[in-house]
Order: structure tokens, then C-alpha cells, then sequence
């Protein structure tokens, strides 16, 4: 089942990388962007990393990606043409989809009395370890890329500024 669950979803990764490099709008690409990294939290959760997946979820495909959409809607000021969506939204997205929940429901259907023998793996981690390790160690590399990621913000908005 870990197999199936890792080439599904690897294969989804790769889709949403390669759709956010052709997407023409930004926006679509910011998407394509959140399809990428929910799936890594996804394979994160198959790990075994069950805190990292969700922190994956909280911060990127939540947080940083607003801020992301955030920039894109602030950079592009101007009117924006109307579309009718992406051709590969149409064409692979939805036999995509519901390929992903047949292949899902068949998955979970055929493992109904099997629920109960999973099995953590050896190194359990408490949080507060966890946090030692995040808050202590490695604080340094974590107050770097939240100054980054400010500079970058600010870099956006003096870019998008009009000039009077």
C-alpha cells in the first residue's frame, strides 16, 4: 500500500512541478506550486514524519503560499484578460482525479479488516525533543530564512510600487 501510495503521489508531485513551469499566469503556477507541496507532505506522512507533514501543510501550502499569491496579485496591478481555464486542467485533471479516488477507494476498500496492524517505526520522537532540536540547534538557519523571506517581500512591494 506504501508503494502505491508513493507512486501516486510522487507522480502528482511531478505533474504540479512540470505544470508550474509551462503555466502562462502566475497564479496557476502559484496552485500548481500548492499541489507540490501538499504531495510532499503527503510522502512526509509515509515517512513516518507525521509532525513534519503537517508543519509542511501549516506553513507552506498555507502561510507561505498566501504570501506567495500575496506578491503575484501585487506585481501584476494591471487588468488581466479572462481565460476559460487551463487545457491541461481539462484534458489531465479530471480523468486524473478520478483515476486517484478509484485507485484510493480500491486501496482503503480492500484493506478494511487490516485497519488496525499498522506499526510505528522504532525512533518516536516527543515533541519537546523535537522543539529542542528546532529552537536551540537549529535556530540560526531558521531566523536566516525568515529574514530572507522578509527581504523578499519587501523587495516585491519596492518592485510594484508606482512611480508619481
Amino acid at each position: 500500500m506504501h508503494l502505491v501510495l508513493f507512486l501516486i503521489f510522487a507522480g502528482l508531485c511531478l505533474a504540479g512541478a512540470l505544470n508550474l513551469l509551462f503555466q502562462r499566469h502566475p497564479i496557476n503556477s502559484a496552485l500548481s506550486l500548492i499541489v507540490v507541496m501538499t504531495s510532499l507532505a503527503v510522502l512526509y506522512l509515509l515517512l513516518g514524519a507525521e509532525f513534519l507533514a503537517l508543519a509542511q501543510i501549516i506553513v507552506y501550502s498555507g502561510a507561505i503560499m498566501v504570501l506567495f499569491v500575496f506578491v503575484i496579485m501585487l506585481l501584476n496591478v494591471g487588468a488581466e484578460e479572462r481565460t476559460h481555464g487551463s487545457r491541461v486542467a481539462y484534458l489531465a485533471g479530471i480523468p486524473g482525479v478520478l483515476a486517484l479516488f478509484a485507485i484510493l477507494a480500491s486501496i482503503f476498500l480492500s484493506l478494511t479488516k487490516n485497519l488496525g496492524s499498522a506499526q510505528l517505526g522504532g525512533f518516536i520522537v516527543s515533541t519537546s525533543d523535537l522543539s529542542r532540536v528546532l529552537f536551540r540547534d537549529l535556530l540560526l538557519p531558521f531566523e536566516v530564512t525568515s529574514v530572507l523571506i522578509l527581504v523578499a517581500i519587501l523587495g516585491a512591494v519596492v518592485l510594484a510600487r508606482k512611480e508619481h
